[in-house]
């Protein structure tokens, strides 16, 4: 007997590869058996050589897709302080990063699915159309097959579509929004969902709904073709268990862009 065919397939991201030399960061192995696509620090705000080698081996025996995560230069501030940077050095670092990490999956056989800014870099694109045009072209020249992941409704998304790339429209597990679109800060309180229940619960409305209930408590209008779980957190491998869980229950299958 057939099994019933899911109401709708959703990919899975989680931010990997994030440890430096001998400090370890994130629940990179538990993540890997829950997520579909992993988003893989490229050396500028977190990982280094090794690190990137490791993961993109992890990744392509656990069968997740890889993406490259380019962030800003800022290894002491994790990618997440903001930096005034020009459209042309945008593009370079982010064609340097992607570039570094396609030698790692090349030499393990493997193939790059995405590019997902990390961090500052990735909230500057989503507002500043000039730095996610210089973005979408660093990815588009260097593979025009990459897709590109953004904010849902954001200038990375039109951006990426305006250069041809194949657009991922993305929204957060465990963050909360503002009235416009963007990401609560997260210097300012509740910016990030801690509970896995109510991170569970917003991505089950933006699914079903097209909803998301904003910081100010009014709602907004989401679609979403993926969800981030960030991988720092030290309930993240809780958060994305609970989450794939609810999803299963809800007839909701998880699976890569590529894949779909």
């Amino acid at each position: 007997m057939k099994g019933t065919a899911p109401l709708r397939t959703i990919d899975l991201n989680g931010d990997l590869g994030e440890s430096f030399g001998v400090y370890r960061i994130g629940q990179d192995e538990a993540l890997l058996d829950q997520i579909s696509s992993a988003n893989i620090a490229c050396g500028y705000h977190a990982g280094d050589p090794a690190v990137m080698r490791r993961t993109v081996k992890l990744c392509l025996e656990k069968g997740v897709a890889i993406g490259a995560h380019p962030g800003l230069p800022d290894l002491a501030g994790f990618g997440r302080r903001m930096m005034r940077i020009t459209p042309e050095e945008a593009h370079d670092m982010v064609l340097y990063q992607i570039g570094a990490l396609q030698a790692f999956v090349r030499a393990e056989g493997g193939r790059m699915q995405h590019v997902k800014p990390h961090g500052a870099l990735y909230n500057m694109a989503a507002t500043d159309r000039r730095l996610a045009d210089a973005i979408a072209q660093a990815v588009s020249r260097f593979d025009p097959q990459l897709m590109l992941y953004g904010l849902s409704g954001s200038e990375l998304i039109r951006a990426a579509e305006a250069a041809g790339l194949r657009a991922v429209a993305e929204a957060f597990a465990d963050r909360t929004y503002r009235a416009d679109g963007t990401l609560t800060p997260r210097d300012e309180p509740g910016a990030v969902l801690h509970d896995a229940g109510a991170a569970a619960e917003q991505v089950l409305r933006i699914i079903h709904e097209g909803k998301v209930a904003t910081a100010a408590g009014a709602d907004m209008a989401l679609h979403a073709d993926t969800f981030c779980v960030h991988g720092d957190g030290p309930e993240a491998a809780a958060l994305v268990a609970r989450l794939r869980a609810e999803m299963k229950r809800e007839g909701i299958a998880v699976n890569a862009p590529s894949r779909m």
